[in-house]
């Protein structure tokens, strides 16, 4: 289990940030971005996961700047209401909430005393995309179904370090056509697809779907071994 701290932006702002650590030394740190739900349920278990793996894990409320505490779960409701959360901050002023992941990676490479990778999911894996582009002190990035990142606008973003991208064939908000134009983009991204819908890591969802969750986890830990060594 882990506890929550205060992060501070390079602007003054305090986010509230999620921290899993290890049993034993870590083996580095991993930055786990939300879904449009906040830090909630499924995103604390997510970083106790790679906590349980050897990373010390940091998950920043990305929602924090425009709505503090939010922790939604999945109905029609829930969705709508962290869709119109998720608007807001796309709709601040440049850098939005990048300088937040910022301080979250700096945290966790301080924590870690090793290199750090950033993973998220959904709006989380757009957010992820984006670090990997922009943010300094990334050893790795892997979105998990990022909306929005396949667009033009952002697919015309380079990364700055290595990207292990999954998407889900059956989602019906990144078509198919826009991964494999991506995908074509960016060569030296490691892109798979599952046969899934969208959100199917979240076992707290009705797309949630085992096998494909299991086994891009499996390629996320392995991917993390290689490039945080």
């Amino acid at each position: 289990m882990g506890v929550f701290v205060d992060l501070t932006a390079a602007d003054g702002v305090r986010v509230p940030a999620y921290v899993a650590q290890p049993s034993g030394a870590p083996r580095g740190a991993v930055v786990v971005l939300q879904e449009i739900f906040g830090v909630n349920s499924h995103i604390r278990a997510v970083a106790d996961g790679y906590a349980a793996a050897g990373y010390v894990a940091v998950a920043p409320s990305t929602f924090h700047r425009v709505r503090p505490g939010v922790e939604l779960g999945y109905t029609d409701a829930d969705m709508a209401t962290g869709f119109g959360h998720k608007t807001a901050v796309e709709a601040l002023p440049a850098p939005g909430v990048m300088p937040d992941i910022q301080a979250a990676v700096d945290h966790a490479a301080q924590l870690s005393g090793g290199k750090v990778a950033v993973v998220g999911y959904c709006w989380g894996g757009l957010l992820t995309w984006r670090s990997a582009c922009l943010l300094q002190g990334l050893a790795a990035a892997v979105p998990y179904y990022g909306g929005g990142m396949t667009t033009p606008e952002e697919a015309a973003r380079t990364p700055a370090c290595p990207v292990l991208a999954h998407f889900a064939e059956q989602d019906q908000w990144i078509p198919m056509d826009t991964v494999a134009a991506f995908a074509a983009r960016h060569p030296a991204v490691e892109v798979h697809t599952y046969p899934a819908h969208h959100g199917f890591n979240c076992d707290q969802r009705g797309s949630f779907h085992a096998p494909s969750a299991q086994l891009a986890r499996e390629r996320t830990l392995a991917f993390l071994g290689r490039h945080l060594g």
